[in-house]
């Protein structure tokens, strides 16, 4: 049997072979996501997302950032980042304050305390990025896997766009 290949914008079928593709993707990440979170858990008590929320925020204009945009950018559910905040604050690595641009709205803002813990945390992080992820992959090969991902990226947020721009 000659496998079918949909045209690019097309619909693909389960028979199709770069599923394959897609779902080894798919398993890649949820791996290397559980194998960092453990490393995070085990060094630092700290868990992927949590320190990605404090990376978020040490990268932020004035280390504070409003809550809807840190769910965004963690890739949570506004109550999601709402319940992992609420763990960072009980532990002093941050604090929520008024929006300085909107009383009504919340920010969450780093402590110092949690700078420090993020940069504790942060070369178990990198460590387990490289062990994991960089030297998994050929150095021959690091390029397209980067081409790859970007032209993902751009095609997701060109379609995004397309679709803000159809419904404004």
């Amino acid at each position: 049997m000659t496998a079918r290949f949909p045209s690019p914008r097309g619909h693909i079928s389960a028979r199709d072979p770069r599923i394959a593709t897609w779902r080894r993707f798919l398993t890649a990440h949820a791996r290397l996501q559980r194998l960092l979170d453990e490393e995070l858990r085990e060094e630092h008590d700290l868990s992927l997302a949590e320190y990605d929320a404090l990376l978020q925020l040490a990268e932020a204009p004035g280390r504070r950032m409003r809550m809807h945009r840190l769910a965004d950018e963690v890739l949570l559910s506004r109550s999601g980042v709402t319940r992992l905040i609420d763990r960072l604050v009980r532990d002093g690595s941050v604090e929520r304050d008024s929006c300085v641009t909107d009383a009504r709205g919340a920010e969450a803002v780093l402590t110092q305390a949690g700078l420090d813990r993020l940069r504790n945390a942060s070369a178990t992080h990198l460590r387990g990025i490289s062990d994991h992820f960089v030297h998994a992959i050929a150095a021959a090969d690091l390029d397209a896997v980067d081409r790859g991902m970007r032209d993902v990226l751009s095609s997701i947020d060109g379609e995004a766009l397309e679709e803000r721009q159809r419904g404004a």
